[in-house]
């Protein structure tokens, strides 16, 4: 049987990673795993911080990679709306797919950060219970973290983007 496909995303936070996903979620008929609405179901108002992130996030990931590989196994496609902004974050999404011998796309949203600010400025508004994290200081915390994908570490890009 042939294995499902896994796509991920790379971005700023604010870049639309979750739009898109939602997007290709629906026009691929894939499963659409958020790593947001995870995060607020088992740890609600736990998340105030990057190392809240981190701690939970981390909790959360052996969880979904088994899914997720059971999924792919299955036969269904996958999007999976959590980032892959950095080189470690990138590796534990190859493990996902490569275990289960899936194919994969990572999406790459490159965006200026003064769009990022911008949609997470209208981002508040529309969501106010994300209001303490979705900040200039958590979105400038943040992205001094953030590595874009090299093609040394081999995966299939798709890049969006650019836009002023």
């Amino acid at each position: 049987m042939k294995t499902g496909e896994l796509t991920f995303f790379c971005g700023k936070m604010g870049a639309g990673k979750s739009t898109k996903a939602g997007e290709l979620a629906q026009k691929q008929r894939a499963v659409l795993i958020s790593e947001d609405e995870w995060l607020a179901s088992l740890y609600p108002n736990k998340i105030s911080s990057l190392e809240d992130y981190l701690k939970y996030s981390g909790l959360l990931k052996p969880m979904i990679k088994k899914l997720v590989q059971s999924i792919l196994a299955a036969g269904t496609s996958v999007v999976l709306d959590f980032p892959a902004n950095t080189t470690k974050q990138r590796t534990w999404f190859r493990e996902v797919y490569s275990e289960v011998n899936a194919a994969h796309t990572l999406v790459y949203l490159d965006l200026p950060d003064e769009v990022c600010l911008r949609q997470i400025a209208k981002r508040r508004i529309e969501q106010p219970e994300r209001s303490a994290t979705d900040t200039n200081e958590m979105f400038e915390a943040v992205t001094k973290h953030f590595v874009p994908p090299e093609p040394e570490e081999g995966f299939r890009v798709t890049k969006l983007g650019n836009q002023k």
